[in-house]
């Protein structure tokens, strides 16, 4: 029997707001825990919520990037539930009536675009967080540390109209784009400012009816969830096709073992007891307040992608990997106002940039690279001043000091030789040092001509000009075999 995969995604992602959802508390990662609370956040008696108007902010832009509609009326909920890590004994959230709902995602998946939908985007307040698996925390005990409650979050609520954990993984990429270039959210996973949990199930192929669902958490990283829902779907494929039941429940991905594990049974929902926050007035929003956030909507990276590909005539792939991130895409259009090969700057932003980003752990706009130093390196490589080896060799100085590379060439002195009569010196006297080689090309062994390049190279410390040397020592062997 073949089946149908159907997947929903819940997101939620912290605003990068400097204070909490409901009160002046810094929302700063890594202090010291409980160190960033007050009785509002702790749900003291008598306090009073009130709302963070920034937070407002970016929860009405993303619903406006992601094409929702914007309720004018939104209220606050109660979600009432206890946990160690939750004081209040309820998170202020909403329910009934969210701020957007029915938006889209587009995902681009083998260059066919579709729409993800989005059930609603939401505000909330985070939870604190339980600590007991750390090495310092005392065996069989668990501690609290309540530097998280208040944090604002929104919550991205996805229609089950993903069909594969591939398409999950793309969803999530674009999600995640979009929030960075929002500027909204810093979407760090590892500091839990972006989590994720899929809600999965399978059904024959043709049938309308859904199947029984589990929800899959703890995945950090968007591979991990993409991981986590093939074992999930195929863990699902095996008991359906055995005769066996799929139990509602929640699961915990392993990623060690590349497993899920049970968590807990959902055979029953839980009841929250969802009733209207009395502290908190409703939100009333505006249409001019509201068409002032859209103003402030910036290219969205789908967008942008597209229209790099027509006014720079790239690959798709190059303008998918340049639009990973906003400061990227920006920094290659400030390249190309200044040089106007805009291939070979796209080619060694995917390459030597993009390496050294990683090698370092650096945004781009951490670096002392700018603009106009990239555009200066790759106009040496095209006047031939150097090859791009040497272009590659310096760039990390260029990149982690800001020195004009020009300055850079000079003072060591790493000019490329052109000088046609001093390289063919060099090339005769690899040939003579090298007899063998040289019969290996006699006997049409052609490749071999690559082993000369680099001896030639070698031997003018890299600043020969690579196309010269090739079209030399070809103009010898071919002499050479005339000869003999």
């Amino acid at each position: 029997m073949e089946f149908e995969t159907i997947i929903g995604l819940e997101v939620h992602a912290q605003l990068k707001t400097e204070s909490k959802i409901f009160c002046s508390c810094s929302t700063r990662f890594g202090a010291e825990p409980n160190t960033q609370v007050c009785p509002i956040c702790l749900g003291m008696p008598g306090v009073l919520p009130v709302l963070n108007q920034k937070a407002l902010e970016y929860a009405v832009m993303m619903g406006l990037a992601t094409h929702c509609r914007i309720s004018r009326h939104s209220i606050f909920a109660r979600k009432n539930y206890f946990y160690p890590d939750l004081p209040k004994g309820y998170q202020i959230s909403q329910y009934e009536e969210p701020l957007c709902e029915d938006g889209y995602i587009e995902i681009e998946l083998d260059g066919k675009k579709k729409r993800i939908g989005l059930v609603r985007i939401h505000l909330e307040e985070d939870a604190g967080k339980s600590i007991h698996a750390e090495e310092w925390v005392p065996k069989g005990e668990t501690l609290v540390d309540l530097n998280r409650c208040g944090v604002p979050l929104i919550e991205i609520v996805s229609k089950p109209d993903i069909r594969s954990p591939k398409e999950a993984y793309l969803y999530l990429m674009e999600l995640k784009r979009i929030l960075e270039y929002l500027d909204i959210s810093d979407c760090n996973m590892e500091e839990g400012s972006l989590r994720c949990d899929a809600n999965v199930s399978i059904r024959p192929v043709g049938s309308t009816e859904f199947g029984t669902k589990t929800e899959v958490k703890n995945m950090n990283s968007f591979h991990g969830v993409e991981k986590a829902l093939e074992y999930e779907v195929e863990r699902q494929k095996r008991l359906l096709s055995r005769g066996e039941r799929i139990v509602q429940q929640t699961l915990l991905w392993n990623e060690k073992e590349n497993r899920v594990v049970p968590m807990r049974s959902k055979e029953e929902a839980h009841d929250y007891r969802y009733f209207p926050e009395p502290d908190l007035v409703p939100v009333t929003l505006d249409e001019e307040w509201i068409e002032s956030l859209r103003e402030k909507i910036p290219e969205l990276p789908l967008e942008r992608k597209e229209r790099l590909v027509k006014q720079y005539n790239i690959p798709a792939y190059d303008a998918e990997v340049i639009t990973s991130s906003r400061a990227l895409a920006d920094f290659y259009e400030a390249t190309c106002e200044r040089y106007s090969n805009y291939k070979a700057v796209s080619n060694f932003i995917m390459g030597e940039v993009l390496r050294y980003l990683r090698d370092q752990k650096k945004e781009i706009q951490e670096t002392q690279l700018r603009p106009a130093l990239l555009a200066e390196l790759l106009e040496l490589v095209e006047k031939n001043t150097i090859n791009l080896n040497v272009a590659k060799k310096i760039f990390p100085e260029v990149a982690s000091t800001g020195t004009s590379p020009k300055k850079i060439v000079e003072e060591r002195g790493l000019a490329q030789v052109s000088d046609e009569s001093a390289i063919r010196e060099v090339v005769l006297k690899v040939l003579e040092e090298n007899p063998k080689e040289v019969e290996k090309y006699l006997n049409g062994k052609e490749q071999i001509v690559g082993f000369f390049v680099g001896q030639v190279m070698r031997a003018t410390r890299g600043k020969a000009n690579p196309k010269l040397v090739n079209q030399l020592l070809r103009q010898e062997l071919e002499a050479i075999k005339n000869r003999s």
